[in-house]
């Protein structure tokens, strides 16, 4: 595995000068990344989404309405494409939703050309300030209902497993950005009230589940956090590797 120093500002700087040709997004959900991909890229030929969940697909249909932007409901450790069919390969922040990471990221580099590029970002649990930290602890009570409800949804990794499981992809010419926003305000009233919603949902799913009592104990507990600490996003580690 190569590793270059080489010290681009941003994520975004680097993907302006990725010629990305035909893409393909794995476990898009609604399509948020191939909007930011869309936004940042120097240019593509088209764009191809999958996730095993058909409901998000509609959502992602419905905001890229494009001729060449298409999606499917494939699961992304067996795809249904040949060997080397895309330039430019990505998975954001669902590697921990995976129940075999490894194997999806094996399905990755085989379905992407030779000499075309591998993306990867995701979301870490160490290094966090405070106000991050209430991310990474809903987000791990958001997995344990999930998990209580019969859905792969692990807690998140830690920057270097991250690495590690990319670095036995053996690519090329990596670069790595750290990727993180603490200006916004932790304690703005309109996120405050956008997660006491999430929050609750979560406590209506969980008063269902077996341990229900214990995950809405731990979600009032992650409630009062949210309004004494407040929240930012936690940092995602962003990857980009050539085949």
């Amino acid at each position: 595995m190569d590793e270059q120093n080489e010290i681009v500002e941003t994520a975004e700087a680097a993907l302006s000068n990725l010629p990305a040709g035909r893409i393909l997004d794995v476990a898009t959900g609604g399509g948020g990344f191939i909007t930011f991909l869309a936004e940042n890229l120097k240019g593509y030929t088209d764009i191809t989404g999958i996730d095993n969940n058909e409901r998000p697909l509609e959502a992602a249909r419905k905001a890229h309405n494009l001729e060449n932007i298409h999606f499917h409901c494939m699961d992304a450790a067996r795809m249904d494409f040949p060997d080397n069919h895309f330039d430019t390969v990505c998975i954001a922040n669902s590697l921990h939703h995976m129940a075999d990471p490894p194997a999806v990221l094996q399905e990755m580099k085989r379905v992407c050309k030779p000499g075309g590029h591998l993306i990867i970002t995701e979301m870490f649990r160490d290094g966090q300030s405070e106000t991050q930290l209430t991310h990474v602890y809903l987000h791990h009570w958001w997995a344990a209902v999930d998990a209580a409800d019969g859905i792969t949804h692990h807690e998140t990794f830690t920057r270097q497993q991250i690495m590690d499981l990319a670095g036995r992809l053996d690519l090329h010419g990596l670069k790595w950005f750290d990727e993180k926003d603490l200006e916004s305000d932790p304690m703005d009233p309109e996120l405050i009230h956008e997660l006491d919603g999430v929050i609750d949902r979560y406590i209506l799913r969980s008063q269902a589940l077996n341990g229900g009592a214990e995950l809405c104990q731990r979600g009032e507990e992650l409630r009062r956090r949210v309004h004494e600490v407040g929240f930012h996003g936690a940092s995602s580690l962003f990857m980009i590797g050539k085949k």
